[in-house]
């Protein structure tokens, strides 16, 4: 496969990092902000499952570590599985939040702004969660 092409998308939000990483690394509030992922999202034996407008999508989600890692990988059946880079960062007092948007090989320049948008969307979703907390 060929290097997929990427839009670095972020925001800086004025919540502390313990906070804001404690809240967002548990895969049961990403549907607090998430909409992009999947309208619902529920355990399924030892995994997650998200109901998308594609179908049922196999979620798995990266471990609680020290990093601010918030990585996910999105399984749609019959089709390869789609790698999400996410990150928090310490920035201050506050915290950074970095997703990687990687175009996948069937989207179109429309489909790709639509991603993004939401992603946008999905970000300053996830500032309004955590200030409120």
């Amino acid at each position: 496969m060929p290097t997929l092409a990427a839009l670095h998308l972020s925001i800086s939000i004025d919540v502390p990092f313990d906070r804001a990483y404690g809240y967002a690394q548990k895969p049961e509030h990403f549907t607090a902000w998430a909409a992009g992922l999947a309208a619902s999202l529920h355990r399924s034996g030892d995994g997650w499952v998200a109901d998308t407008p594609e179908g049922p999508a196999k979620v798995e989600f990266s471990a609680p570590n020290a990093y601010g890692v918030l990585d996910h990988r999105v399984c749609l059946h019959g089709k390869p599985p789609i790698d999400i880079p996410l990150r928090m960062v310490r920035n201050g007092d506050g915290t950074e939040v970095l997703f990687t948007l990687l175009r996948q090989p069937d989207m179109d320049d429309a489909m790709f702004e639509r991603d993004a948008e939401l992603v946008r969307r999905d970000l300053q979703s996830l500032k309004r969660v955590l200030r409120a907390l």
